[in-house]
């Protein structure tokens, strides 16, 4: 079975995060953000809106369509 795209963000948020150094919990602090909730967006439970996806690639430091692209990538 193949992922889904709220899947696959979800891998690619949880890659850059960790290559950040931040744990969920750390990285929910940092965006403001239910620490339960973020780790459903992790495993690709929730579909955000394009402004919590931007919320969260802010955090990260990283562009949107770069999480896009990896996404999309697999």
């Amino acid at each position: 079975m193949s992922a889904t795209l709220a899947q696959r963000i979800g891998k690619a948020l949880r890659i850059r995060r960790e290559a950040a150094g931040y744990s969920q919990e750390a990285f929910a602090d940092h965006i403001n953000m239910h620490r339960t909730y973020y780790s459903a967006i992790e495993r690709g439970e929730k579909n955000m809106q394009l402004d919590t996806l931007q919320r969260i690639c802010r955090g990260l430091d990283t562009r949107l369509w770069e999480v896009l692209r990896d996404a999309e990538a697999g």
